[in-house]
């Protein structure tokens, strides 16, 4: 490995270590009073559109990006 590889793959850990990825499943109302808090928070970066789970099930799924610091 090249010291440039290197430093390239040390530069993606650190942007990587920046943030925590979460896949949430709940109930709507549940998982809205999460994303508001983090929100409000200042650590959210990232959420998806709500999935449904499917079939009579009534939970959503939804995908959380939120900054470490």
């Amino acid at each position: 490995m090249t010291t440039r590889e290197r430093a390239y793959a040390r530069a993606n850990n650190q942007r990587a270590a920046q943030f925590t990825e979460l896949w949430v499943i709940g109930r709507p109302e549940d998982i809205a009073a999460m994303v508001r808090v983090a929100g409000m928070s200042g650590r959210l970066v990232y959420v998806s559109s709500p999935t449904p789970m499917g079939g009579d099930d009534n939970r959503q799924r939804r995908y959380l990006r939120l900054r470490i610091n």
